[in-house]
């Protein structure tokens, strides 16, 4: 399951020892709307791996600035609290897997 999160929440969320995958999106955003049911997929058969989290950047602004976020959908893989990587645009279920592969 991915859990819509705030800032305060992000924050919190991102520090554990468990990798954490963050969609960031906007209700908008078509090929937010995509990857949306992909990311639902993925993160039920990736979550002994890591914790899927997603932040709408338009009621998160903060974040949006803080992460530098110009393109969405877009997805970060965060350790510890620190950014490992990204992945910009729309992909399908076998790319989405191939990226958690490489990076979790």
């Amino acid at each position: 399951m991915v859990k819509d999160l705030n800032v305060k929440q992000f924050d919190e969320a991102i520090k554990g020892e468990k990798p954490v995958v963050c969609d960031f999106y906007a209700t908008w955003c078509g090929p937010c709307k995509m990857l949306a049911p992909v990311m639902e997929e993925v993160s039920e058969e990736y979550a002994d791996k890591a914790d899927f989290i997603k932040v709408d950047i338009d009621e998160n602004m903060e974040l949006a600035a803080r992460y530098g976020i110009m393109s969405i959908p877009l997805l970060i893989v965060f350790k510890k609290g620190a950014e490992t990587a990204k992945s910009l645009g729309y992909t399908t279920k076998s790319e989405t897997k191939e990226f958690l592969d490489k990076n979790l």
